[in-house]
Formats: C-alpha cells, structure tokens, sequence
C-alpha cells in the first residue's frame, strides 16, 4: 500500500513523515521521500539550487520518480509494505505545472502525460494545507536560503493546484488541517492510515 503526504513548502509534511515513522513503527513501513531517494535526487536538488531551466527541472523530478520507483516503491510493494512517502509525483503536478505555465500551453497535461502508463497512483494521499502567510512565517523560521518555489505568489498557486487535485480525486486525498497542533496532526493520520490497511 502506497501513501502519501503532500502540501507545500512549510506545511509541517517532513515532522508528520518522521512523527508516522515513530507512531506506526509496529507496522514497519517504508519511510521514503521525492526527491532524495535515489542518486538523481541529489542532482534534483542540486537543479533547484542552481534554478536550472524549467524544463530541465521538470524531467530531472520526473527521472528521480521513475528511479524510486523502480528501487524502492515496487520492491517494497511486492514485499507487501506499508510505504510511506514524503512527497510523490502530485508535488509534480502542483509545483511544475505552475513553473511551466509561461512556457507549456498546457503544463498540467504534459506532466501527467509523462507519467502515464508507468507511475503508481497512491492508495491514499495526505494533503496538508495551510494559509501561505502562516506557511511563508514557518520558512522564513526554518532557514536562511529559500529555494525558488518558496514564494508566496508561487506557494499561493501551488496550494490551489493540490486542492484541484483532490477535487478531482477525492477517495484519494484525505485534506488535512496543517494549522493543528502536530501532535494532533500525527495522531489523526496515523490512526486513518490504521483502519485504512486494515480495510
């Protein structure tokens, strides 16, 4: 069973990975993440550093997806692990399809086309959604160096982007208030995720 948890930057989604790590451990799930699973990651972020060109940037997400997928996400499905992954391709969607809207007539479209035919959809996505400001306060906490989404005009998009796609799908994506107290937020997911398996 493939989960996972999406939101934008500042949302709290890597402390609800680590917190699901520690609360669920007598499931023994794979915790695993996008991008930084495979070599490629590196390169990934070593491209958002270096603010590659969009497209680039595009298909450098997209090769790291398809190597996770083949060196973590299918082997620990076939194993029949419970699989938990902080950020999957819908981070693809939500976020390139915003920095390639001035160069694609229909950036959303050549994403999901690209991923058509070999990606794994998830069983149940996690979206944490959060007011940009609040989101933008939590970063500018966190670190000195912001990376290029971590705009607000840019998160702003992205957000309505991630709650398009869980309109479109909604047995999929369960909406999360990323507002709460953590201790809360992990509690609820990690209880939904329980009777989700055991479904």
């Amino acid at each position: 069973m493939l989960i996972t948890i999406e939101g934008i930057d500042g949302t709290g989604k890597s402390t609800l990975v680590r917190n699901l790590s520690e609360m669920l451990n007598d499931m023994d799930p794979v915790i695993t993440r996008e991008p930084g699973s495979t070599w490629i990651g590196e390169q990934v972020r070593r491209g958002i550093a270096e603010e590659i060109d969009p497209i680039a940037e595009a298909l450098l997400f997209t090769a790291d997806h398809a190597a996770h997928i083949r060196d973590v996400i299918r082997p620990a499905l076939s194993a029949e692990k419970v699989v938990i992954s902080d950020r999957y391709s819908d981070s693809r969607y939500a976020y390139q399809s915003v920095t390639l809207d001035t160069i694609l007539p229909d950036a959303l479209g050549w994403l999901e086309a690209a991923h058509r035919g070999w990606t794994i959809v998830p069983d149940r996505t996690y979206l944490l959604t959060i007011p940009v400001d609040e989101a933008m306060a939590r970063l500018s906490d966190d670190r000195d160096n912001t990376e290029h989404f971590e705009k607000a005009d840019i998160l702003s998009r992205v957000q309505k982007n991630y709650l398009m796609l869980a309109e479109r799908d909604p047995e999929r994506f369960v909406i999360v208030d990323a507002m709460l107290e953590k201790e809360k937020i992990g509690k609820f997911v990690a209880d939904s995720i329980r009777q989700f398996v055991k479904r």
